[in-house]
């Protein structure tokens, strides 16, 4: 099926988006959600994401932490980076490894961000955020986040925005470390490629008919993002800036496809 597009205003949002979304109508849209109908849940949950202002610093918890807590699993997501300004940077896990009482002390006097690996970023740019890692999205970015399903975040710093901060909860499940560069990842914009494995999200770039690197994988979940192009999910015509879902690749037709991003369940 086709997921229903959700345009939501964030103050940190962008008022120009791009012209598959029909400009952003003059609104301030940080970002594209695409949801189910009611009695249908996802196992993954696409977004567009428009920053004009860096988001607050945040964390999530894994499988053994958020289930000690009533969710049914914890919080991987992934970053594709469809456009940045050329001093654009995300934070990403710490410069170094601290104590958990340096990085609450840090955090309470609002030196956190000195703190934090702050890493440039440029279109095409790919970051997978295992749950755990302490990170944050700076402005001037564009981008599409591929997450598990599940609404558990704990917010640490916000730049002293009006909203309710979790630092003791982020404090108890996040890496105190750095980020490792082995979950980061770059494939040229015109070839087929793989960005994440060993991880519960399986992520496809596809250019064209050429999808032989996604044949062997499994997954009872795919959902379908085209940036270039269009793609037909079981007879629905998906265009860029769309989304849809299905249970079985093989209900995938790419042959009017341009460039897209395909995502699955591997865990």
């Amino acid at each position: 099926m086709k997921l229903k597009r959700k345009f939501v205003e964030k103050p940190w949002g962008q008022e120009g988006l791009p012209d598959i979304f029909n400009g952003g109508n003059g609104k301030k849209i940080g970002e594209i959600w695409y949801e189910a109908p009611k009695g249908i849940s996802p196992q993954l949950l696409v977004k567009y994401l428009f920053t004009s202002e860096k988001l607050s610093v945040q964390v999530h918890p894994n499988d053994r932490q958020a289930r000690r807590v009533g969710f049914p699993h914890g919080k991987d997501e992934c970053w594709y980076i469809l456009d940045a300004e050329p001093d654009a940077i995300l934070g990403l896990g710490l410069k170094k490894s601290v104590s958990a009482t340096k990085l609450k002390t840090a955090t309470i006097l609002g030196e956190i961000e000195q703190l934090l690996d702050w890493k440039p970023v440029k279109k095409g740019d790919f970051f997978h955020v295992p749950a755990g890692t302490i990170h944050a999205i700076g402005p001037g970015i564009s981008l599409v986040e591929v997450q598990r399903n599940v609404d558990i975040t704990y917010r640490m710093y916000d730049y002293g925005r009006p909203r309710e901060l979790h630092l003791d909860e982020a404090i108890g499940v996040a890496k105190l470390a750095p980020y490792d560069m082995k979950y980061a990842s770059e494939i040229a914009p015109d070839e087929t490629g793989s960005f994440i494995s060993n991880a519960p999200i399986g992520l496809f770039q596809i250019i064209g008919t050429d999808d032989g690197i996604v044949a062997e994988t499994a997954s009872k979940e795919w959902q379908v993002i085209p940036l270039e192009g269009s793609v037909t999910v079981r007879g629905k015509l998906i265009k860029a800036g769309e989304c849809g879902i299905c249970a079985h690749y093989s209900d995938i037709d790419l042959a009017k496809n341009k460039k897209t991003l395909i995502a699955c369940v591997t865990g």
